[in-house]
């Protein structure tokens, strides 16, 4: 039987592991509850006396900062960079899948905090043949993205002997509360395995009937457990130590920063996920068609449990967004070289029986949830506004942005040019 959160729309279908208490609350509605509940200043102290530990004279820098164009970037440098006064190396992950409101924000990132910034980006052509192995085997589009993004600053850590990562928000303390603030949960090899990937590392990528060898996913293989060790590499989550609240610090970022954000076919939130083109859109089709829901509800879950949007309000807008069509098909059909009936197909290949119907050959019904229906008008309204995000005519959407250089600093960013800072 599928339990439901009577606070959030979660239920215990959740792909990250959900719990619920008798009276129907979700553990993470019930983890949340610490966000007005702990001694943040407390919190606080204990974040500065940890990073302390770390600061150096000898080394240029103190700690590693993972950024991307979007989501957390912007608050996360600018609580290590300004207020903890740490002197991080910032690093990004190439998804190869950049808009250019993605590329914008990081450059925008590098100019702002004045940081070194180093980028990975792995042959396209190995970063298409794994996508084409993990679309296909497992449903999943984004696994190199993913993969990359959390392995490149481990290896990084263990290469420069830089051992302190900085992390933003713990996902599963977020979502699902699968640990309390106060366990100051930190980066580890198995929760990248089992949670991040969805169990399934680079080594299953290897066997003698695929494409790829040992040496193709060297990149995406978590250092050995006695290097970690000889260097001491740890990575910490700052929700644990700042009362994390992402739409609020979105704003923020967007008054001190110029932070951009992009309207996206399918959920409200203009911010989270911008600076790509596939994670919206075909990447969270997958997701709807694996575990019956999509990214539209962890957002509107998250903005229930801080009191912005109301259940019933959330359900409106989860309703109508799920049943939008993705965006930018085309963009990954032609990057990935493959027809669009051709990707239908293996996204089909992963639909989950328990929450879809085949009617007809390739026509698939979502069956219904106790208080959810298959179509919504439009929300009424949303009450949550996001400045920044307007659509430009101007702004190119036509391919995906492999590489995005400083000097070609597009006019429809709204942003003097700051070409005397690149060199």
């Amino acid at each position: 039987m599928v339990n439901e959160c009577r606070r959030c729309l979660y239920t215990s279908d959740h792909a990250l592991g959900i719990t619920f208490n008798d009276d129907h609350i979700c553990s993470g509605c019930l983890i949340h509850e610490e966000k007005d509940q702990l001694d943040w200043s407390s919190r606080w102290s204990d974040l500065q006396k940890l990073v302390a530990e770390y600061r150096t004279d000898y080394s240029k820098y103190d700690c590693i900062v993972p950024i991307s164009g979007a989501k957390d970037s912007f608050y996360t440098l600018h609580i290590v960079v300004n207020l903890l006064k740490m002197k991080p190396l910032v690093l990004a992950y190439n998804k190869y899948f950049n808009t250019p409101v993605g590329i914008a924000n990081l450059a925008r990132l590098r100019i702002a905090f004045d940081v070194d910034f180093q980028q990975k980006n792995v042959d396209p052509n190995l970063v298409k043949e794994i996508t084409r192995q993990s679309l296909y085997a497992h449903g999943n589009p984004y696994w190199h993205c993913i993969a990359g993004e959390t392995v490149f600053p481990v290896q990084t850590a263990v290469m420069m002997k830089i051992p302190l990562i900085i992390w933003g928000p713990h996902q599963g303390v977020e979502q699902v509360g699968m640990f309390s603030h106060l366990h100051n949960a930190e980066m580890s090899r198995r929760y990248r395995k089992d949670h991040d990937l969805f169990g399934y590392d680079a080594d299953n990528f290897i066997s003698p009937f695929d494409n790829l060898n040992e040496e193709d996913m060297l990149n995406y293989r978590y250092p050995a457990f006695s290097d970690i060790e000889e260097i001491g590499v740890r990575g910490i989550y700052l929700s644990n130590y700042v009362r994390w609240d992402p739409y609020a610090q979105h704003l923020e970022m967007v008054d001190k920063f110029g932070f951009r954000g992009a309207p996206l076919s399918r959920t409200f939130d203009a911010y989270d996920h911008s600076d790509c083109y596939v994670y919206s859109n075909v990447h969270d089709v997958l997701k709807f068609y694996k575990h019956g829901y999509s990214k539209v509800t962890d957002q509107v879950c998250r903005e229930i449990r801080f009191g912005r949007i109301s259940r019933s309000e959330g359900l409106e807008i989860v309703r109508y967004y799920e049943n939008q069509q993705p965006e930018y098909m085309d963009l990954f059909c032609n990057w990935l070289s493959v027809d669009s009936r051709s990707l239908q197909f293996s996204m089909n290949r992963h639909r989950n029986r328990k929450f879809w119907e085949e009617v007809e050959p390739d026509i698939w019904v979502k069956k219904a949830k106790t208080d959810q229906e298959h179509s919504t008008p439009e929300p009424r309204s949303i009450k949550l506004e996001y400045p920044n995000s307007e659509v430009n005519s101007d702004e190119p959407k036509n391919k995906f942005i492999t590489i995005g250089k400083g000097v070609d600093w597009p006019t429809w960013i709204g942003i003097p040019s700051p070409i005397e800072k690149w060199i």
